[in-house]
């Protein structure tokens, strides 16, 4: 394949067949349809779960979320589910939906003028915000009371240590699977998917040296480049932070990993990567373009319908293997926020218990990329991954997912998101490191230096605020 030039919707349309459709492509509103790519799904929607309130409720309520990766989840469930819900209780409910890029700015600007939305959905941390928004230790304790512990990596992603505060709620997450076309991997001999960086490197090479497809792992201002930089960090032993919230950043397993990351960008992938968006990798698996990205399953599911041989040929592998470990952050956190601001915060309060006891249907209208923070709200769940209701070939290629939690962490690990690695996450520090190596203009001890520098005043600034743990 020759090297191709930052994906435009016009050049997907093209790629795939599919111009004069109207698809509104990328990973911010990933091409759905029906369940099964236009199929029916095998099995029911699960029934909405309906408590009373504890108080009564009235007013408006008014929520501000992403537009879902799989858009299934917003037009066939999630608007009209808010809305009945308020009916029920006597609150008008309304629900804005904005492009995941777009989310940031537009929570910073609402905080700043103290007017906005009662409840705001996001898919990174929002630790940074901790000042500006409410205490949701109640309702995480609540639903801990109705449903167990919650998952480890959802409380590190929605609670501060260091004050004590649930500066989120996290009921929800998604894996971050590596997605890969056995087709290509085949004839390097690893029909399964590479399962360590080194066969990533060596296969990928191989793939594109005599097949001429590249790897899709980004190095760019946007999440998935975030997401891939720290799981490549981690399973070579090095980390921003360490459990104790101090900057460890500039270490010999950092190098190693920057190291690493210029071979692969030589040997497998081309300039496009340093300018790719959230939904460049999305693009490039459905167009056939690439051999392997590290996401999770919106774009399968948009293959599905926009290109089922493709769909057919994608398998999933877990986090690969380092020198130290094989571990990957959660591709999406499902943090809400309630800012101080909101008139309503306890519709807000509620309505997050309302939709936490309706994670199976989160899970069913995602296609199964939206999971559980308390595992037994879906008991369905591994069950449907081992045989896919949304039309999988072959049915159980989503088994793999089963053991998520087993490789899965927050993007603070070893230590918590607390607000100095949201600023971090948000000033993409770690994808701009390894691209600065990869593109020859510092070397990696370099590189590792100059992220020292930017990281350890956030950690200094948010430390005496009080904000991140002294050790």
């Amino acid at each position: 394949m020759a090297a191709y030039g930052p994906w435009t919707r016009r050049r997907f349309l093209q790629a795939t067949g599919l111009t004069g459709l109207g698809l509104a492509a990328g990973c911010a509103s990933e091409p759905g349809g029906g369940p099964g790519g236009g199929a029916q799904a095998s099995v029911p929607a699960p029934s909405t779960a309906f408590t009373e309130p504890a108080g009564r409720l009235s007013g408006n309520l008014s929520i501000l979320l992403w537009s879902h990766f799989v858009p299934s989840h917003d037009t066939e469930w999630f608007d009209e589910f808010a809305r009945q819900w308020g009916e029920q209780v006597g609150v008008n409910v309304t629900v804005d939906h904005i492009s995941v890029a777009d989310i940031p700015a537009r929570i910073a600007a609402e905080l700043q003028a103290g007017q906005g939305h009662d409840l705001i959905q996001y898919i990174a941390t929002l630790s940074q915000y901790e000042q500006s928004v409410l205490d949701l230790a109640d309702v995480t304790q609540e639903a801990n009371n109705r449903y167990g512990t919650q998952l480890e990596l959802c409380r590190k992603s929605s609670l501060n240590p260091a004050t004590g505060k649930y500066y989120a709620y996290a009921p929800g997450w998604v894996p971050d699977p590596g997605d890969y076309r056995r087709s290509l991997w085949e004839p390097v001999g690893l029909p399964g998917g590479p399962s360590t960086w080194q066969e990533l490197l060596e296969g990928g090479a191989e793939i594109k040296r005599s097949q001429d497809v590249q790897l899709g792992i980004g190095m760019s201002q946007e999440i998935d480049s975030n997401m891939a930089g720290r799981a490549l960090l981690w399973s070579f032993g090095g980390a921003i932070q360490d459990a104790n919230e101090q900057v460890v950043i500039n270490s010999p397993q950092t190098v190693a990993a920057v190291e690493f990351m210029q071979r692969l960008y030589r040997d497998t992938m081309t300039p496009e990567v340093f300018s790719w968006n959230a939904s460049s990798n999305n693009q490039g698996l459905i167009a056939g373009e690439l051999s392997y990205i590290l996401n999770s399953i919106s774009a399968y599911r948009s293959s599905q319908q926009r290109n089922p041989q493709v769909a057919d040929d994608t398998l999933f592998v877990p986090a690969l293997q380092g020198p130290e470990t094989a571990i990957a952050a959660q591709h999406v956190m499902y943090n809400w926020i309630v800012p101080q601001l909101s008139p309503n915060a306890d519709a807000a309060k509620e309505f997050l218990l309302h939709y936490t006891a309706n994670m199976a249907s989160a899970a069913y209208y995602s296609k199964l990329y939206d999971f559980p923070a308390w595992s037994g709200l879906v008991p369905q769940l591994d069950g449907w991954l081992a045989d896919d209701p949304f039309g999988s070939t072959p049915s159980d290629k989503l088994a793999v997912l089963q053991g998520a939690t087993d490789w899965a962490t927050n993007i603070g690990h070893p230590g918590p998101a607390n607000p100095a690695v949201g600023e971090v996450f948000g000033q993409y520090i770690i994808p701009n490191m390894y691209a600065r190596a990869a593109r020859g203009e510092m070397t990696p001890e370099q590189t590792v230096a100059r992220a020292e520098a930017q990281i350890t005043p956030v950690f200094d600034k948010w430390r005496r605020r009080g904000l991140v743990g002294s050790g």
